[in-house]
């Protein structure tokens, strides 16, 4: 990709409510973590509830989706939580039947989340028709190592 071209890439975080769809968002973006958020394809790894909806979150997104070639991850959040209900093996059975990247990933300690935008943003750049370089907009540095313990993109799978 050319170095001078500014690219705007629209992303959909969606799932149930309280699964941390914000917390990464905020993670990523402005290296934040706020536990009391409000809630605002991700499920918490300690709710079972939200993945057994994610079927439902699929069929929605299908159903109202107007593009064929759209790229979808998977992110089961709150792994630094104890008491873990969704094994992850189990979202990523789910993610290679859907065909969608799959990550997981802690908005708190920071655990996956950069590589899950990264990974993101890299398949997204890497189809065809999803993204015109002439359009303008904030440039996403994306090369920056994590800071902390996490564990670099260890939890990624690439489904094509």
């Amino acid at each position: 990709m050319d170095e001078d071209v500014l690219t705007t890439l629209k992303l959909l975080i969606i799932g149930e409510s309280g699964v941390g769809k914000s917390s990464l968002l905020l993670r990523f973006t402005d290296d934040t973590f706020d536990p009391e958020l409000a809630a605002t394809i991700v499920y918490d790894v300690s709710r079972r509830d939200t993945f057994v909806k994610l079927e439902n979150w699929l069929n929605e997104l299908e159903t109202y989706t107007t593009r064929m070639d759209l790229v979808k991850m998977l992110v089961g959040n709150k792994i630094d939580k104890d008491d873990r209900e969704v094994d992850r093996n189990e979202g990523l059975k789910f993610a290679r039947k859907h065909s969608m990247l799959f990550i997981e990933a802690s908005a708190k300690t920071k655990d996956g989340v950069q590589c899950a935008f990264e990974e993101l943003v890299e398949k997204i750049l890497q189809t065809p028709g999803l993204w015109e370089s002439d359009n303008t907009g904030q440039r996403l540095q994306l090369g920056e190592q994590q800071q902390g313990g996490g564990r670099a993109c260890g939890g990624y799978c690439s489904i094509p």
